[in-house]
């Protein structure tokens, strides 16, 4: 038996390297490359090791953990899981900024290698600089805060162990039904032992991605279901995109007539082009994908998990008479909402579905074009929807009085309304563009009113809903697809909580179009508040002397390196997004627009933790409101 002598944290580097992945026969390396942010618990070893031989791993500075662990996470999205960054960090505040991050990637079923350095195995020093200690154990760490948030978490206190704990990680990464983040610790006196490892450790490893085929009773009994249906609807996950799955929706939905419906992660697995596709479905869905939901007799869910916005907290559907047919690599997603479950690939699934639904066709018939039309409709009319000194808007709350629109008109000098500059943008850049946004109204608005002509190129963090994801996604997606413009949507509330790696785009030469929507405020918060009865409260972002804030978001960006423009109107959007397709430099386009001047829902609900006592008629009233609709809701 050969061994070689290194460090942990060099076996660590050097087996990172000869990690590939196979998928329908394509091998491909897995890992791109490690983002970084060193400190004292990793740069030692594991920076060492890297300095000492990275090989072809892009190695990449962060500016922020949480926001290089964000860029990694859209890496990995983009890419449909078959490749992803490492993220490497210290222990402390460090490895503590990955939890956000670990969260957004478990949410979302993304995988990535999370490294933070750990304290001294041999507790020597104890305490070492930015641990944390706790009364009852001494082996509890910052890191331990990473262990619900990981899909497998690890802490290597020997040498040794890295070797089973590399392969386990590696294991979850690859597997369709586990994919999600792991969390590797290593001790820092560790990184830097030396051990003699066995060189077939390191040989090259490929991690074959099979997909996994539906057993005969799975297709009878889904075949079945179909065929007994009158007006099926097919629900696309994320699930539905990593699978490929969609030149075989489209062939089922045409030659069925059954409509598409999407989740935040499905949307862009099919073009919005596609004559049968509805669009989004759920709380931030179009008025025709939930239509077509609650007349639907069987939902066939397509790599989905069903989240309360995709279900409009299960109330979308007539479970009257509604059945489930759920279709998914992951057995505990399959039984979501009681249905019949086959645990197995979406494409080859369906597939192999496909001839034993000949000569069925659903009942909807010109249903499904009506219902698109309508929704075209309106969103033709939002395009043209322009702001009013009086009576603007009919359904502003009380609390949100026509006055107080006008106050925020005049404190930011904009007339702009969101819906129009969302569809500017739509009309306005190339057809193969790469758009993200995370939270707020803004994955709302994307949902319902973006049209993707281009599959994949729809990347909306929605699982975890994590404010701060928009501005670094959008570098990660950028490595991915260095050859397409990618646009970060990103509130002024959002942009403020992180936009860390705008600066790392601009330092490596990454150029993102960051497309800033500032209201001044929680404008998304504010409205949930206020739609259900409370004030506006502390939602809004006002001086201490109750003035409305007026940020001047361009200047700051332009500090940093960006190129920079203002756009208060339709045509200086549009102007601003052609001049901004010459730039070479990453840009920022600053829009002053209006509360409340968003999408609204379309014949959904969203379950909310509504006060059952209060003094106020209007929470009153919100919470009986709520008490009836959740009547007719799913409890299981």
């Amino acid at each position: 038996m050969k061994t070689v002598r290194l460090t942990t944290a060099q076996a660590l580097i050097k087996f990172i390297k000869q990690q590939y992945i196979s998928v329908d026969g394509k091998e491909t390396p897995f890992v791109e490359g490690i983002f970084n942010v060193f400190g004292h618990g990793n740069v030692l070893g594991i920076g060492q090791a890297m300095e000492q031989d990275a090989g072809d791993l892009k190695i990449i500075q962060g500016k922020n953990e949480q926001g290089m662990a964000h860029a990694a996470i859209a890496y990995s999205k983009q890419m449909l899981r078959q490749k992803i960054y490492a993220v490497t960090t210290s222990v402390g505040p460090g490895s503590a900024n990955l939890v956000a991050a670990a969260g957004t990637a478990l949410a979302n079923n993304i995988p990535v290698l999370f490294i933070p350095g750990d304290t001294f195995a041999t507790r020597q020093p104890d305490p070492v600089l930015q641990q944390v200690e706790q009364d009852h154990s001494a082996s509890i760490t910052t890191n331990d805060a990473l262990k619900p948030v990981s899909r497998y978490w690890d802490r290597v206190t020997r040498p040794e162990q890295l070797m089973s704990s590399l392969l386990r990680a590696f294991e979850v990464m690859t597997n369709p039904a586990t994919a999600g983040p792991t969390t590797i610790c290593i001790s820092q006196d560790v990184e830097g032992e030396a051990y003699d490892f066995e060189e077939k450790f390191f040989e090259k490893r490929v991690h074959y991605v099979d997909r996994k085929a539906p057993v005969e009773r799975e297709l009878a009994g889904a075949a079945e279901l179909i065929k007994a249906s009158k007006k099926p609807v097919i629900l696309v996950g994320g699930g539905a995109k990593y699978s490929g799955a969609r030149e075989i929706l489209m062939v089922l939905s045409e030659k069925h007539q059954i409509p598409l419906v999407e989740t935040q992660a499905g949307k862009s697995t099919v073009e919005a082009s596609f004559a049968n596709n509805l669009g989004g479905m759920g709380v931030t869905g179009t008025l025709a994908a939930n239509k077509a939901a609650y007349q639907s007799d069987l939902i066939i869910g397509i790599g989905t998990r069903y989240t309360d916005f995709a279900t409009s907290s299960k109330t979308a559907f007539n479970f009257d008479k509604t059945n489930f047919l759920n279709i998914n690599v992951s057995r505990a997603q399959a039984y979501k909402l009681d249905a019949f479950q086959v645990v197995a690939d979406a494409k080859t699934t369906l597939e192999q579905l496909a001839p034993l639904l000949e000569g069925y066709t659903s009942a909807f018939g010109d249903t499904i074009s009506e219902l698109k039309e309508e929704w075209l409709a309106e969103r033709e009319r939002l395009a043209n929807v322009t702001f009013k000194r009086e009576n603007f808007d009919p359904e502003v709350k009380e609390q949100f009085t026509q006055e107080v629109l006008n106050e925020y008109a005049d404190a930011l000098e904009t007339e702009f309304i969101q819906t129009a500059a969302v569809l500017a943008i739509n009309d306005t850049v190339a057809p193969d563009s790469n758009v993200i946004t995370s939270a707020g109204s803004l994955p709302g608005d994307m949902q319902r009113i973006w049209n993707p002509e281009v599959p994949n190129t729809y990347s909306v963090e929605y699982g975890y809903s994590c404010m701060g994801y928009e501005v670094s996604g959008a570098l990660g997606i950028k490595l991915a697809n260095p050859d397409q413009e990618v646009y970060s949507f990103v509130g002024d509330g959002s942009f403020l909580m992180l936009h860390s790696e705008l600066i790392t785009a601009i330092q490596y030469n990454q150029k993102i179009n960051v497309l800033l929507f500032d209201n001044s405020g929680f404008g998304c918060i504010n409205n949930l508040q206020m739609g259900h009865g409370s004030g506006s409260y502390f939602t809004e972002f006002r001086t201490h002397d109750n003035k409305i804030l007026n940020i001047d978001y361009a200047k700051v960006a332009e500090g940093y390196g960006a190129k920079v423009y203002r756009a208060n109107t339709v045509e200086e959007l549009k102007a601003a997004l052609e001049d901004a397709k010459q730039q070479e430099v990453s840009t920022l386009i600053e829009m002053k627009v209006l509360p409340k001047t968003m999408t609204e829902g379309y014949e959904s609900w969203w379950n909310v933790g509504v006060a059952e006592v209060s003094e106020n008629e209007n929470v009153q009233k919100a919470y009986k409101e709520k008490a009836e609709i959740r009547k007719k809701a799913k409890q299981y």
